[in-house]
């Protein structure tokens, strides 16, 4: 297998794009991804495209080919790739995969969602397709009280308090102040979460990640060739995937992600790192429970000590392991088949000191992790910077 780097990212504001299409969002996020390299659309040999559920919420599906056309690329390959709220991190997986194993050398990968089109129940019903339709949305089973099942079992475990969970919004919120793309610009206190109101007990309309247009894109490259065309590439070092059962009914534990759990530790195996030398990293925090679990499961802090670890400022800018500096899903968006790439994107940055009022300090080692459904899918990258092109 070949060496694989990122050599250019595009991102585009998240938040209620009203003004702008499906196809324009895509564009924008790809044509600033290939012009960043100072590459031409005819350099690039394929495409991976994350998107979860644009038939529900525009009505459109092929969205490989759209996304081709859109850029002018054709006729190279372009597939899409599904995997729920994962969608995005799985496509860079595919991108890598394509060019490690000598298929193409360089492909772009992207990602993007356009969620505002439909009513919020509309919405809500088509995020519920990343659960099991049958066993859990048939029967009212929404992602926030299936997650707050997972919250209030921590709890009773681990003592693990709604203040806690709270503290890692009012952080993503700190962290998306400093984030230009970021949807939400304003700080919340653990007040303001306390008394937001409950969508599923525990979780409150502040511990949810919002709905969310957006699309990011990343250009990957073998990194031999990466090094002459790029000033500072950024290494992926490892690309891991894992499985769980799709419903919670089929868990041994609903305090743990094991898919989470199993691909971070065949990526630190990759990668031969240990949590340890992790100098930050991106995960989902699609709700703040999901953000304690992550951590944990991630090796960065023992089962149970997530809540109190991000309490204790821990998680911040300047804590133990920097988590989420972007504002993760909580503050940047969440707009669902982009949040994969758009992880790998602040990777970049991260690694290239050009992440600005949010830069972490002697970043070497990035991580990002990206989830779908309740935990049934896990994808994750490990990043390395590298020198490239003087």
């Amino acid at each position: 297998m070949r060496s694989v780097s990122i050599i250019g990212v595009g991102l585009t504001s998240f938040g209620e794009h009203w003004g702008k299409s499906f196809r324009e969002l895509i564009a924008e996020a790809g044509i600033l991804a290939i012009a960043g390299c100072n590459l031409e659309g005819k350099d690039i040999e394929a495409i991976y495209g994350g998107c979860m559920a644009s038939g529900r919420f525009i009505g459109q599906e092929h969205i490989g080919a759209l996304i081709a056309d859109q850029l002018g690329v054709t006729p190279i390959p372009a597939t899409r790739v599904e995997a729920a709220c994962a969608s995005g991190g799985v496509a860079l997986r595919s991108g890598y995969l394509a060019v490690a194993s000598g298929a193409h050398d360089i492909v772009a990968v992207g990602g993007i969602e356009k969620m505002t089109e439909v009513s919020t129940e509309q919405a809500g019903f088509a995020l519920g397709g990343a659960g099991d339709q049958e066993t859990e949305l048939f029967h009212g089973a929404t992602f926030p009280s299936l997650y707050a099942l997972m919250a209030r079992k921590h709890m009773k475990e681990f003592g693990t308090t709604e203040e806690q969970m709270a503290a890692c919004a009012v952080k993503n919120h700190k962290n998306a102040l400093l984030n230009p793309n970021a949807q939400f610009h304003r700080e919340v206190s653990i007040e303001d979460v306390m008394k937001s109101g409950y969508v599923a007990s525990p979780l409150k309309l502040l511990d949810c990640s919002p709905i969310t247009d957006g699309a990011a894109a990343v250009i990957l490259c073998e990194t031999k060739k990466a090094r002459k065309l790029c000033k500072n590439p950024v290494e992926i070092i490892a690309s891991t995937q894992a499985s769980d059962s799709l419903a919670l009914t089929g868990r041994k534990s609903l305090t743990e992600m094991l898919a989470t759990k199993i691909a971070a530790k065949q990526a630190y195996e990759h990668a031969k790192l240990k949590p340890k030398d992790i100098d930050f990293a991106e995960v989902h925090d699609c709700f703040t429970i999901a953000e304690i679990f992550a951590i944990e499961d991630l090796g960065f802090f023992k089962k149970g000590e997530g809540g109190k670890a991000t309490e204790a400022g821990k998680t911040g800018l300047n804590g133990e392991i920097p988590i989420n500096t972007s504002g993760g899903l909580k503050g940047k968006g969440h707009p669902v088949g982009a949040t994969g790439v758009a992880q790998a994107v602040e990777a970049f940055l991260q690694l290239n000191n050009a992440a600005e009022k949010r830069q972490v300090k002697n970043a070497n080692i990035g991580l990002t992790h990206n989830v779908g459904g309740s935990g049934a899918t896990a994808v994750v990258h490990i990043y390395k910077k590298i020198g490239g092109k003087k």
